[in-house]
């Protein structure tokens, strides 16, 4: 039989085991709380990441869907060992009172493990969520700006048609504004995400701001065109006034000069009156178009005379401007050469300069340039020499000379 003391000492331990086990129930309980909060919390943060962003928040719901399977399991476990062990019950033997906090402590530290893989999550989702949180504040003014642009540049197409403009190329961009507006719109953050919202909403606001502006530009543009109408008829003039001038410097050219030295000139005086007629039609399409305010096409076609008259200018030039090179170096063939042989000597001192001397690469091209300039005066054989052909070689001469030049430093750049 046992005496007093073993039943004392029986009820003690029973005590001791019972308090251990009410207070690893009561950490159980923490845990399974701070768990359970953690959960919470992150759900809520991915649900915002996906509200703003919805396709960069795809891996990090499938990790929180993952972490929160595991939750779910550590609760269930956790209730069963709740229900398991019901301390209130006071008739339990000291091992049973262990087994019930061995229990819990195993419980505690599945719930703690989850909750740190929870809580490392969240820090993993900072950053990321703290960037979008801050680019967030600046979506609401990006889009009232969008908002702003789009009416300001309807009101500008509006006061152009009724100014009785043609506003089509304005209207048409208000229309791709309004459009990517509506597209903003019917996706939301979820479909766009949050740096699609913002681009999409700065792009409504280019698009509309660049409406307005040509709305704007309308009444500019048209006296632009009006001016200009009157300017390229005045340039059409002056260009078909010269057509006399160049037939007569063209009698000059077959008349004193040799077929090699005008061969290439041949016609000028019909092309010229032809470009002529070509840019008078432009214009009078470019009237007709004003007549109607269609004011961009009023200005290409502008160009498209401004462009036919440049043309017939060139080749003017080019005519009289060869009876003036070939009357010139008629009466003094040597004097163009001058010109020419500075530009050789220049090349050869540059290339004399260098460490060791010419290299042979350009010593070898200056030789030979200086041997055709020697012979270039050859070519001025016959009553009626072909002086174009001369020029044309001295021109050459000059170029290949500025070629070596140009060589020459761009291998002192790269050497230094």
């Amino acid at each position: 039989m046992r005496g007093p003391g073993d039943q004392r000492r029986r009820g003690g331990r029973g005590a001791q085991a019972a308090a251990g086990a009410v207070e690893a129930r009561e950490a159980a309980a923490t845990a399974f709380y701070d768990m359970d909060q953690a959960q919470k919390y992150i759900d809520g943060r991915v649900t915002v990441f996906e509200d703003l962003d919805a396709r960069a928040a795809e891996p990090a719901r499938r990790e929180f869907t993952r972490l929160a399977e595991a939750a779910d399991a550590a609760s269930v476990a956790y209730i069963s060992v709740l229900d398991a062990h019901d301390l209130d019950d006071r008739d339990r033997s000291p091992a049973e009172y262990d087994a019930a906090r061995r229990a819990f402590v195993a419980s505690t530290e599945r719930l703690q493990k989850i909750t740190g893989d929870l809580n490392g999550f969240a820090e993993r989702l900072a950053p990321q969520m703290a960037r979008l949180e801050s680019a967030l504040d600046q979506l609401p003014p990006r889009l009232t700006a969008a908002r702003d642009a789009v009416a300001a540049a309807d009101a500008a197409v509006s006061a152009a048609r009724a100014a009785g403009m043609d506003a089509a190329d304005p209207e048409q961009e208000l229309d791709r504004a309004k459009r990517v507006l509506a597209q903003l719109g019917s996706q939301g953050l979820g479909g766009l995400g949050l740096d699609g919202a913002i681009r999409k909403a700065d792009e409504v606001r280019e698009i509309a701001e660049r409406a307005r502006e040509a709305a704007a530009e309308l009444p500019r543009q048209a006296q632009k065109v009006r001016d200009s109408l009157s300017s390229v008829r005045t340039r059409a003039d002056a260009v078909a006034n010269r057509t006399e001038a160049v037939r007569e410097a063209m009698r000059v050219l077959v008349r004193g000069y040799s077929q090699a030295c005008w061969q290439d000139l041949k016609g000028a005086p019909e092309s010229i009156e032809a470009a002529v007629t070509r840019a008078r039609e432009r214009l009078n399409e470019a009237s007709a178009h004003a007549g109607r305010s269609e004011w961009k096409r009023a200005q290409q076609a502008l160009t498209a005379a401004r462009t036919e008259l440049n043309a017939a200018d060139r080749r003017a030039g080019q005519v009289t401007g060869r009876v003036e090179e070939l009357k010139a170096v008629a009466e003094d063939p040597a004097r163009p050469v001058e010109g020419v042989r500075f530009a050789v000597r220049d090349a050869q001192r540059l290339a004399m300069a260098q460490p060791g001397g010419a290299p042979p690469q350009h010593a070898r091209v200056l030789d030979s340039l200086v041997e055709r300039l020697e012979r270039a005066p050859q070519r001025l054989t016959g009553a009626h020499p072909d002086y174009w052909a001369y020029l044309q070689e001295l021109e050459s001469i000059r170029t290949a000379a500025g070629d070596v030049v140009a060589r020459i430093r761009s291998e002192r750049a790269q050497q230094g």
